[in-house]
């Protein structure tokens, strides 16, 4: 049962990953520091964005509108964390 918490933190850890790095590369696309015409730059942000945006409808839906602020990553962040918590109170529950 251990292994099946640590397989659980792992997964947490991996998405808390990927939604840093979809946020820091929205930001340098905004800037222009990175462009999507460039192919491995566009293939990476497909891919962030076709792995996330499971994630981010829903909270999108709740969410009022804020004018070109997207605070779905801040909230989906927000529940992951909380699932580690959780997790990690519980840890004995795995053991």
């Amino acid at each position: 049962m251990t292994s099946l918490f640590q397989i659980l933190m792992l997964i947490l850890d991996i998405a808390t990953f990927f939604i840093f790095a979809h946020f820091i590369m929205s930001w340098l696309i905004s800037f222009q520091v990175l462009n999507l015409r460039q192919p491995l730059v566009a293939q990476i942000w497909d891919g962030l964005t076709r792995l996330l945006e499971p994630l981010y409808a829903p909270v999108r839906r709740i969410l009022p509108q804020m004018g070109g602020l997207d605070l779905a990553p801040l909230v989906v962040l927000v529940g992951i964390y909380a699932l580690e918590i959780i997790l990690r109170n519980n840890a004995a529950a795995f053991y």
